[in-house]
């Protein structure tokens, strides 16, 4: 009796959260950008697939996990047995966007529970977060953000499980000639072009890039954790020199 009245209370509490205007608002603003995410989705699916991980424990770590990206830089290391330190370094490096994002979002949910606040970080993400700054600029009492933010996160979270297992499940199904790879890239693309809003971000990717590209020789991917370190610091020099300016 107790299992169903909260199972009633849970569906009552999830239709009135989807009536709201600014859950609506998010929901919908977030539905374009989920054909990237199913595309990247896809790309990640096929990748742990063919990575002999099996399906049980693939589909385990992309709930867990949620980021496609420290999943897809993870999995070759592990592949190739390297060790753990390695593998930990670069999903961190990788991962370590969202602590900027969550530095972003601190004075719209600070006044918010703590468990909550960790609730909403799980959901975090590139395209919901890109939604949310350009929605709000600055923190406003009484504009319901936390609706906004649930709305978009849910629907990106909803689209990239649906996406990556299905890819996970189909993986040894899906033939190259598809070009996933391709669309994932793409993808991932147009989300690194809308976060270039400063001469100081642009400059930032260039050096990433070219970083990436000349040390790409380097085994066990650290090539991508050279480029975040070059990004990074480029990143803060220019940003101290436009200060002392």
């Amino acid at each position: 009796m107790s299992l169903r009245i909260s199972v009633r209370s849970l569906h009552a509490q999830a239709l009135a959260l989807v009536r709201r205007p600014m859950f609506r608002e998010g929901a919908v603003e977030a539905l374009p950008m989920a054909i990237g995410v199913v595309a990247w989705g896809l790309v990640a699916g096929v990748a742990m697939a063919k990575s002999e991980m099996g399906v049980p424990l693939a589909i385990l770590m992309s709930v867990i996990v949620y980021a496609g990206s420290a999943q897809i830089a993870s999995l070759p290391l592990i592949a190739a047995d390297a060790p753990m330190w390695v593998v930990w370094a670069t999903t961190l490096c990788v991962s370590l966007r969202f602590m900027a994002f969550s530095f972003h979002y601190r004075p719209y949910f600070a006044h918010l529970p703590r468990r909550r606040r960790i609730a909403l970080s799980f959901l975090m993400g590139d395209t919901n977060f890109v939604l949310f700054a350009r929605r709000f600029s600055e923190p406003r009492p009484g504009e319901q953000q936390e609706d906004y933010f649930l709305g978009s996160a849910l629907v990106t979270f909803g689209a990239w499980q649906v996406s990556i297992i299905t890819g996970i499940v189909a993986g040894h199904g899906i033939p190259a000639s598809w070009g996933l790879g391709f669309a994932g890239t793409m993808a991932l693309l147009a989300l690194t072009c809308t976060q270039l809003r400063s001469p100081v971000s642009s400059m930032a990717a260039v050096v990433a890039a070219c970083a990436a590209v000349a040390a790409y020789a380097l085994p066990l991917k650290l090539n991508i954790i050279v480029a975040i370190a070059a990004a990074v610091a480029v990143a803060v020099l220019a940003e101290r020199a436009g200060a002392k300016a």
